[in-house]
């Protein structure tokens, strides 16, 4: 579509859009009509009347969200949430169906006009524009069902279960073939199309247990025929998110890991001085507590699953500093990994930075590693002057959750202690992460606050998962077309992260992965003890708290560190197995609940636990009224009338009659989708969704600048986080940007909108890295 007919026609008014579209359908339908009995005459007749239909039955359902929408945005400065998205993606479908309609009016009659290749296109967006109209229909669901002003779905679990087996039987095909990518910003599409023709052809490579990198990155582009038949890369695209497991997405998207490929993006990138992988000993070492720097508590390396274990970072800097090489962080060098250090001719050492980046990186907790994020983190080290620590976390399902958390938070700490062999002074400290990596920077930074150790001055989340709950939510709706987080594949993610029972789907795609099925049973065998352990970590915490409240009530003069933090040096799996059966037993930890351990901290944390740690007060006491999604009150009585105009017949749906009479949308034929709904009381942990954290756990954090995209599936995550951070007096930034995927990050240098998304993350760091204003505070003892 040409940019000025494209803006024109975005411009235009949803309700005149709508007419316009209808007009010019009728005058093709007449037209086609008359053209005699011919079967192309009679598609694209009938192809128009479909159009017609959808567009009258979607504009005025449309116009009902659009009417609501501004009541679920963060400020009147920051319009976004997925309301909002689903009628902007409409409206993109329907702009272009305009734009299509208008070419086939003026150019019908020409003998250069390519009658397959329109009524193609022309079908395809159909298809397309009649899913989008049941995607609208489902988020009024969400919005008569739900408390006023709250984006997540809050029905019962099973009510739950039945609105996502629901919408996930839905035809998502056409969304993947000629409409690909349609939602976002031109330049990304060619991009997107590359991504899902390597995608599918990687898939029947896996299919064959051709599971080797090297051998399916080699056919990734060669497969012409789903390159020139959208149709079918549509519809094997759809195949594959519905039905192949975790190991697939793991192995496809490692495939950035690749040396070849990983060498071509860092070619492109900034050329740093320091670019070290370093391997920390699983070492226990002590830290002083915040409130009384006199007192330490001990950290101990990460335990759960797999016992203790180095943790891998990467240390990056555009210059280098002293401390950086010096022999004793030479020695953490890990030996088979990669070592950059331009020391010959050696350069002149620059100064110790005042600040300290810590990243941890995306991936669905299921893969890739600080390599595939290497590019655009060298450009951060250049732009802001400071090195930065990625973290190399243990990815699930092989270490499930809490194993990457335990290791970020001891890289963190282990930072902080050690940051003058970084190059830094620590001053300032940063945490940064993306996605899946965003999640861990909230849960790092609320860890660091229950044991009591420094927390970070700020947060910067790209597009973070702050929701791991089966939850619905209008954003989430986006998944149905969205080609790099289908709903299938993000539910497998979190299930993989949450240590759940992969379920045996016998079938001939995955009798087909025999290799992988090894795999599956290794790992079944590696997670056996997952829910004894990490349901009883958060328990850990809590008596860690009330043990402490206990010994710091009366503090004793040259109080040793041991005794304060015995309880931190247990494994989970210990803390498991020293658990009498009985009412805190085991058993009932499977079925912890969020109000179980606010209950269970009230009973054990005294109430006047002192201020010198914030751990007590972050866990306990807290009570169920604490997670509070509710607007203002005179928000909510806005919502509530909003929901009040709607008719009857709408407040009335139920989940499977959530469609008025006489509309029908498109079902998947690629059979039952495999897509687990991870129930487990787990993903409920405030340390797994810090969007359910009680009040007194999410003042802990620090200022938090989160960076979201308008079309992501998780930009609700984003947009409710900030909203109870606000509400609770927080300092928190959210700024959305436009027409962009997630993981926006690692396509930095893909074009003119990606490289402004990314520096807008790298303007978020800067505030934080800056000090405030006033005499310069003296760095805090490590």
């Amino acid at each position: 579509m040409p940019r000025r007919a494209s803006r024109l026609i975005h411009n235009m008014d949803l309700r005149t859009m709508t007419q316009s579209l209808v007009t010019l359908a009728e005058d093709n339908i007449a037209f086609f009509s008359s053209q005699g009995p011919g079967e192309t005459a009679q598609r694209l007749s009938g192809v128009f009347a479909g159009v017609r239909e959808q567009a009258l039955g979607l504009e005025p359902a449309l116009g009902r969200l659009l009417g609501v929408a501004h009541l679920f945005d963060l400020d009147p400065e920051t319009p976004a949430n997925g309301y909002r998205s689903l009628v902007h993606t409409a409206r993109c479908c329907l702009a272009h169906l305009l734009h299509k309609s208008r070419y086939v009016a003026s150019n019908r009659c020409s003998i250069f006009f390519r009658t397959s290749h329109n009524l193609a296109e022309l079908e395809a967006y159909l298809a397309a524009l009649t899913q989008l109209r049941a995607l609208v229909y489902y988020a009024q669901r969400l919005l008569v069902t739900n408390q006023p002003g709250v984006l997540f779905f809050e029905g019962d679990e099973g009510l739950t279960a039945d609105f996502l087996r629901e919408y996930v039987t839905l035809h998502k095909g056409c969304f993947y073939g000629r409409c690909l990518g349609f939602q976002f910003t031109p330049a990304i599409r060619p991009f997107l199309q590359t991504i899902s023709i390597g995608l599918v052809s990687f898939g029947e490579h896996y299919k064959r247990n051709e599971t080797g990198l090297s051998v399916a990155a080699s056919s990734l582009f060669t497969s012409g025929r789903f390159a020139i038949d959208p149709e079918l890369r549509g519809a094997e695209f759809e195949r594959i998110i519905q039905n192949l497991d975790v190991h697939f997405w793991k192995a496809f998207w490692n495939i950035t890991e690749m040396e070849v490929l990983s060498s071509l993006a860092n070619m492109a990138s900034a050329t740093v001085r320091v670019s070290r992988l370093l391997s920390l000993p699983p070492e226990a070492f002590e830290m002083p507590l915040t409130a009384n720097p006199t007192l330490t508590v001990t950290i101990s390396p990460p335990l759960a699953h797999t016992g203790p274990g180095p943790v891998l970072v990467r240390l990056i800097s555009y210059d280098l500093r002293e401390g950086q090489d010096s022999e004793e962080l030479s020695s953490l060098v890990k030996s088979n990994g990669q070592r950059s250090l331009e020391l010959w001719p050696r350069p002149q050492q620059a100064p110790r930075s005042r600040s300290l980046i810590v990243h941890f990186h995306g991936g669905g907790f299921v893969a890739q590693t600080s390599k595939s994020h290497e590019p655009y983190l060298k450009s951060w080290a250049q732009e802001l002057g400071a090195p930065i620590v990625s973290i190399d976390y243990s990815l699930a399902p092989e270490a499930p959750f809490p194993r990457a958390l335990e290791e970020c938070f001891f890289a963190y700490c282990w930072a902080i202690k050690h940051c003058t062999l970084l190059g830094s002074t620590g001053e300032r400290i940063c945490l940064a992460g993306d996605s899946a990596g965003g999640n861990l920077c909230f849960t790092v930074a609320l860890r660091a606050a229950a044991y009591g150790v420094r927390v970070p001055d700020g947060i910067m989340a790209a597009y973070p998962a702050t929701m791991l709950q089966p939850a619905a939510s209008p954003s989430r709706l986006l998944s149905l077309m969205d080609p790099l987080l289908p709903l299938s594949v993000l539910s497998k993610c979190v299930s993989a992260y949450a240590g759940a029972k992969t379920e045996d789907h016998s079938n001939s795609d995955q009798k087909a992965l025999g290799m992988m099925g090894l795999v599956r049973r290794d790992t079944a065998l590696l997670l056996r003890d997952f829910r004894l352990g990490a349901s009883s970590w958060l328990n850990s915490f809590l008596e860690l708290s009330g043990r402490k409240s206990q010994k710091m009530s009366e503090p004793i003069a040259g109080l040793s560190a041991p005794l304060l933090s015995e309880p931190m040096r247990r494994s989970v799996s210990e803390a498991a197995l020293a658990q009498p059966q009985g009412p805190l037993g085991t058993d009932s930890l499977r079925n912890l609940t969020l109000r179980d351990l606010s209950l269970r901290g009230n009973s054990e944390t005294s109430s006047d636990t002192p201020e010198m740690s914030l751990s007590a007060e972050t866990l306990g006491p807290s009570t169920p009224s604490d997670v509070n999604f509710l607007l203002p009150p005179e928000d909510a009585g806005e919502e509530a009338e909003a929901k009040n105009e709607l008719s009857p017949m709408d407040r009335g749906l139920g989940v499977h009659a959530a469609f008025p009479e006489g509309f029908h949308p498109r079902r998947s034929s690629q059979g039952a989708t495999q897509m687990p709904l991870y129930s487990s009381p787990i993903v409920k942990n405030p340390f797994m969704s810090p969007l359910l954290a009680p009040d007194s756990m999410l003042k802990s954090l620090p200022p938090v600048h989160i960076v979201a995209c308008a079309l992501d599936p998780m930009l609700d995550d984003s947009v409710m986080l900030a909203r109870r951070l606000r509400n609770l007096g927080q300092p928190v930034t959210l700024r959305v940007v436009e027409d962009l995927p997630h993981g926006f990050l690692t396509l930095a240098a893909l074009c003119r909108e990606t490289r402004q998304a990314a520096e807008l993350c790298v303007e978020r760091i800067r505030l934080v890295l800056t000090p405030p204003a006033g005499p310069a505070p003296a760095p805090p003892p490590v």
